[in-house]
């Protein structure tokens, strides 16, 4: 069993940054690729970005890619999510999610762990 807690969320001024941290509690997380996803009000959720179990593969939405970078560290169960240039688009509620593949993360595949997610504001 894993369980996720995010953190980091906040109000901030178009062009800043935030970084969030998804926190995993379970021996087994190390074994799970994690993702982030965000979903505005009215809006469906999207997929932000993924990172594979060992860190070798990353995978970005085209709407991050080149702002947003996923990265982790087992040795602290954490995965994080540093967002430079954030946008007012780019506010929603963060979440994340792991499962075992990195590949899953753009599917409609049910994942199989998911956090309660965190509020990120941006205004211009």
């Amino acid at each position: 069993q894993v369980q996720l807690v995010e953190s980091g969320g906040g109000s901030v001024q178009a062009g800043d940054s935030l970084r969030l941290s998804c926190i995993a509690s379970g021996r087994t997380f190390t074994t799970y690729a994690v993702g982030w996803f965000r979903q505005a009000p009215g809006k469906d959720r999207e997929f932000v970005a993924a990172i594979s179990w060992n860190a070798l593969r990353t995978d970005y939405s085209d709407s991050v890619k080149g702002r947003f970078t996923i990265s982790r560290d087992n040795a602290k169960n954490t995965v994080y999510l540093q967002m430079n240039s954030l946008k007012p688009e780019d506010t929603a509620v963060y979440s994340c999610a792991a499962d075992g593949a990195i590949s899953v993360f753009r599917t409609t595949t049910p994942l199989r762990y998911w956090g309660q997610g965190t509020q990120v504001t941006v205004s211009s």
